[in-house]
């Protein structure tokens, strides 16, 4: 959708393990930023411009704030597009509270899928990452979430505050639109339109 708009277009997979060859996402949330960093010095060296635009899904619209705040990012971006981003962290459709009842199953997550405990809500990760506020200067950022977020739970944990943050919910846009996590993501228009219009105000 955005080459198709004249965008020059790159992308990244992140947060491989040695044990699950082909599924990203699932390592630690603060290597998988690292990545993200060289990844966009890759990506300016090619294209000469000074600053990048990020677009991310899921954890790929919260990871880059790690990025943003502990690790330089804030001078190398100029807008972060969340789609359904995990940023104050999922309650998997409270499916999260159930953890406690079931011992060592927290443990179980970190060392063998951090990638999903950093998301869960009240992870070290999360806490780090929003502590002193959601934003730094410099950046400006858009959230686009749908109400029928079945993933990131409850869906307004994924908005952020503070200075020039736009958070758009697809359902007051178009009432019919019926995008759940998955699908915002990948074949909605409106939330398309959306990035677009968070890529260029004008």
């Amino acid at each position: 959708y955005l080459a198709g708009r004249g965008y020059c277009v790159f992308s990244l997979d992140y947060g491989q393990l040695p044990a699950a060859p082909g599924v990203h996402g699932l390592g630690p949330i603060d290597k998988s930023a690292a990545q993200l960093d060289a990844f966009v010095d890759k990506v300016l060296a090619a294209t000469g411009a000074a600053e990048a635009d990020v677009v991310g899904h899921s954890q790929g619209g919260m990871m880059p704030r790690y990025y943003l705040k502990f690790l330089g990012g804030a001078q190398k971006v100029n807008a972060l597009i969340g789609i359904a981003p995990s940023n104050h962290g999922t309650t998997l459709n409270g499916l999260a509270g159930l953890l406690p009842y079931f011992p060592g199953a927290e443990e179980w997550l970190s060392d063998q899928v951090p990638g999903v405990a950093d998301q869960l809500v009240g992870s070290d990760f999360l806490n780090r990452l929003n502590a002193g506020g959601d934003t730094v200067p410099g950046v400006r950022y858009t959230v686009i979430a749908t109400r029928y977020d079945e993933v990131v739970t409850p869906y307004q944990s994924q908005f952020l505050n503070g200075p020039d943050v736009r958070n758009v919910v697809v359902q007051n846009l178009c009432p019919v639109d019926v995008s759940a996590h998955v699908t915002i993501g990948t074949v909605d228009l409106i939330a398309f339109h959306e990035v677009a219009n968070a890529l260029d105000p004008a």
